[in-house]
């Protein structure tokens, strides 16, 4: 073993250079997995909203661990997920240089959520955008938009829906849609497109793209600690206690030739706000936003909602459909993530395992929560002061 003073890894990864703020809020696909026309058509991402974090008791089944059929705690991340509105479809063909757009089809009626993304100031604006287009649905009984869809089946290799959010289903402040395109994969072409088209103006919930036990990847922003110095942003060594001009340093920043500082040396700058992509998290449970007792197991049979006494912290209530997945994930509390289906083909036990959950908590986030329910605290608090209405 090496002495530390002349050998030792070193500090931070290389992997994620430039360590720069990321150009866009949403987190991008930049692959979906790989098509099988055997399947029926499908999606294979979703856009969700992180609520925050709690923890759940379940019986871990992994022969050969210590803890085989023991209870275990394990921190989930609660990620809220309204249903998706597809508004489009796009064809793509493939080129020597990649892929390429070949046309857009978008749907009749648009919603003023996504309308709003199109414009800059939306108050100021006349909101006429797709009227024209809209037109084309009533003129020659829709025979351009038929000749668009019909070039998507001939030529195209890869078909994408255009999907954006509703906002409005959402307590985020917000009211402009977050907007993408996610891949339709499984069928022929033509069928592709067909499901597509069927789907126009509907809705997609979560529950129909992913499913209980499966594992998938989350890609988002991370959280923004705006510029910070070498040591929180690297981890390099403090200096010793007595150095002059501040410890919180790299004493040396490289040779004297070459007469430059190296793209390898640690330097302060931007720490945080990062596109990042986080593959195999494990989906242990995708709850319904209208079931009162969402949050209950067949071991607690308490009717609880999944939101926490007092709400998530710095997130409020979850009231619409929702997915529960191990561990934690990118961003702050309300960033938008984007949830995919795994590129990889599985073979672990862990990623394998059929999750039961005895107990999912539902205890207040601020402080240390006693009761799991309102009734509880007020069953043993007893009846208080500010309960008691003036006659």
């Amino acid at each position: 073993m090496s002495h530390c003073k002349f050998e030792q890894p070193r500090h931070g990864s290389l992997a994620f250079l430039p360590r720069k703020r990321a150009a866009r809020h949403r987190g991008r696909c930049k692959s979906f997995p790989k098509d099988n026309a055997a399947n029926p058509p499908h999606l294979t991402a979703f856009l969700a909203y992180k609520a925050g974090m709690t923890h759940v008791v379940r019986d871990l089944d992994r022969p050969g661990s210590k803890a085989h059929k023991k209870e275990i705690v394990e921190a989930v991340t609660v990620i809220e997920a309204p249903a998706m509105v597809i508004v489009g479809v796009v064809g793509y063909v493939q080129t020597p240089r990649g892929m390429r757009a070949l046309t857009s089809v978008w749907a009749e009626h648009l919603s003023d959520e996504v309308k709003r993304r199109f414009y800059k100031n939306w108050y100021r604006s006349k909101k006429k955008a797709y009227t024209k287009y809209a037109s084309k649905y009533s003129t020659d009984s829709g025979k351009e938009i038929t000749r668009d869809l019909e070039r998507i089946k001939k030529y195209s290799s890869v078909v994408r829906v255009i999907a954006h959010t509703q906002m409005s289903k959402l307590k985020l402040g917000q009211k402009k849609a977050h907007i993408m395109e996610i891949q339709v994969n499984g069928g022929t072409i033509a069928q592709k497109v067909d499901w597509a088209r069927e789907h126009f103006e509907k809705t997609i919930s979560v529950g129909d793209v992913f499913e209980k036990d499966e594992m998938i990847d989350v890609i988002g922003v991370t959280k923004g600690h705006g510029v910070t110095g070498v040591t929180a942003r690297w981890g390099t060594k403090k200096l010793p206690r007595k150095t002059h001009r501040g410890l919180r340093k790299v004493a040396c920043i490289g040779a004297w030739h070459p007469a430059r500082v190296m793209y390898s040396v640690a330097r302060a700058g931007q720490d945080g706000y990062h596109h990042r992509t986080e593959p195999n998290k494990k989906i242990y449970r995708i709850g319904k936003g209208e079931d009162a007792s969402n949050a209950s197991t067949e071991f607690d049979l308490t009717e609880k909602r999944i939101t926490p006494l007092g709400g998530f912290p710095h997130y409020g209530v979850v009231n619409e459909d929702f997915v529960i997945i191990k561990g934690s994930c990118v961003g702050v509390k309300k960033r938008v993530l984007t949830l995919r289906k795994s590129l990889r083909v599985h073979t672990k036990r862990s990623a394998l395992e059929n999750v039961n959950l005895k107990f999912i908590d539902t205890s207040s986030k601020f402080g240390h929560g006693r009761f799991q329910t309102i009734k509880e605290k007020k069953a043993f608090m007893g009846t208080l002061k500010k309960d008691l209405t003036e006659a």
